[in-house]
């Protein structure tokens, strides 16, 4: 008996098909369009091909702001993904204090990017913040956001370790809660320590929720724009200008249309190759 086969599922996924089409396809191929010319006004194109490519990866400015980049993306990896690690075993496994700790850890979360920045800019102020007071008053240490790069550079870290380590505690409290009784049951029978659990039952069976929270928070904060953008501005200097604000410095700021195009695909392309090069990475290291 022959098997029928009916395609009228497909009209269902034609609406998707077609929000995609619109809120993503179109505009990337606007871009691409800007990249190889040279918008003089409007109506006013000339075509320059390559060009904008060529001088986008020959800019001094553009390596400083991936390099940037890069460190920032790496130092939150290695304090968030620890810091949810801890924070997941440390909350509750049942009752009402697991519900209430999981609602207060996620209020972070919650609240929108714009808001986060301008929450720790009022709060890293020396004259009205709680934070620079207590850093330049109580604890002694000269600390101005605004004026040091480093300053500011720390306050961006810190704001995206509140803001993001509940993400990654709260996947890792699920793929806890999703790990079988009798693992547990078995090490307390052969007398592990609570070390031996962490290392032999809990780790490898975090493997799968760890690689998305990597995935997931190398994308976010390599792709960071509001938090440091409504802080610092960039600055000072250049000390937070993240490829992003870079961007929105060339695209807006100086009204650059061609070579913003051209610089945003290749940043496409770098968040694409960067986060491959990182799945294949960690699904490597977790077979062996």
């Amino acid at each position: 008996m022959q098997k029928t086969v009916n395609h009228r599922a497909w009209l269902l996924v034609l609406p998707v098909v077609l929000s995609v089409a619109f809120s993503a396809i179109l505009p990337l191929m606007t871009v691409v369009n800007y990249s190889v010319q040279d918008i003089l006004g409007p109506g006013q194109r000339v075509w320059v091909g390559n060009e904008w490519f060529i001088d986008t990866v020959r800019n001094p400015d553009l390596h400083a702001a991936f390099w940037r980049n890069l460190l920032f993306s790496f130092q939150v990896l290695l304090i968030q993904i620890p810091l949810g690690i801890a924070v997941a075993l440390a909350l509750p496994a049942k009752g009402w204090q697991a519900s209430l700790s999981l609602v207060l850890i996620a209020l972070p979360l919650l609240i929108p990017w714009n808001v986060v920045g301008t929450i720790w800019q009022i709060f890293g102020r020396a004259d009205i913040g709680l934070g620079g007071y207590f850093v330049n008053n109580i604890l002694g240490i000269s600390y101005n956001y605004t004026l040091e790069p480093r300053d500011a550079w720390i306050t961006v870290l810190v704001m995206d370790v509140w803001h993001w380590t509940p993400l990654v505690a709260l996947l890792c409290y699920a793929g806890l809660r999703a790990i079988p009784d009798p693992f547990y049951q078995a090490a307390r029978i052969d007398g592990a320590k609570l070390w031996s659990i962490f290392w032999y039952i809990q780790l490898p069976k975090l493997r799968g929720v760890l690689l998305i929270a990597v995935l997931l928070r190398f994308m976010d904060s390599f792709m960071i724009y509001t938090e440091p953008f409504v802080v610092t501005g960039g600055g000072p200097g250049t000390a937070t200008t993240f490829l992003s604000i870079y961007l929105s410095n060339i695209a807006i700021g100086q009204f650059d249309l061609g070579n913003g195009s051209a610089f945003s695909l290749i940043y496409f392309l770098l968040i694409q190759i960067l986060c491959f090069v990182f799945y294949t990475t960690i699904l490597r290291v977790g077979r062996k």
